[in-house]
């Protein structure tokens, strides 16, 4: 296995678990707060997808799928396009509202951009320092794997909620 099939393999398991959790959720479960300072199924969904989007569009050098595709537009929330959700507190968290397919589709397209980028990605590239903010500076192989391990946390937050809210019924 080379190290851009096992990237893959993670980006995919990443998309497994965001369909499990949203997958035919209305938005009553995709709102549902376990309590008012809590996020919510469709705030940590868009949120993963955000950042993922945002993350591999600087790494490749791209526009993000969000304005490119116009994603923004399609949400229609009342935010800044460049809006990532890092550091939304809970008003922030309410604004994020949409159907589950909207949800789905935004994070499909983040994800088929990021499958076409990671799918060449060699040794020597995933080496290369794309961050010298941090120390020591973040290689693109840093942050690729930076991104699964974000993503599937809160992948896994959403699929906990779900399991919450259908207990709720």
């Amino acid at each position: 296995m080379t190290s851009a099939q096992l990237l893959t393999d993670g980006y995919e398991r990443v998309r497994e678990v965001v369909h499990e959790a949203v997958d035919g959720l209305g938005e009553d479960a995709l709102t549902f707060r376990i309590d008012p300072g809590a996020n919510t199924i469709a705030w940590l969904i868009w949120h993963l997808t955000r950042v993922q989007d945002d993350h591999l569009a600087d790494v490749a050098g791209t526009e993000q799928v969000w304005t490119a595709q116009d994603w923004y537009g399609r949400f229609g929330l009342p935010l800044d396009e460049s809006a990532t959700g890092y550091g939304d507190g809970p008003d922030d968290v309410a604004v994020i509202r949409a159907p589950a397919e909207l949800l789905t589709g935004y994070y499909d397209a983040v994800h088929d951009q990021t499958l076409a980028f990671v799918r060449d990605l060699s040794d020597e590239d995933l080496a290369k320092v794309v961050d010298v903010r941090w120390d020591p500076p973040v290689t693109l192989g840093v942050r690729l794997v930076s991104v699964i391990s974000d993503d599937l946390q809160h992948a896994g937050q959403a699929a906990f909620l779900r399991g919450v809210f259908d207990r709720t019924k």
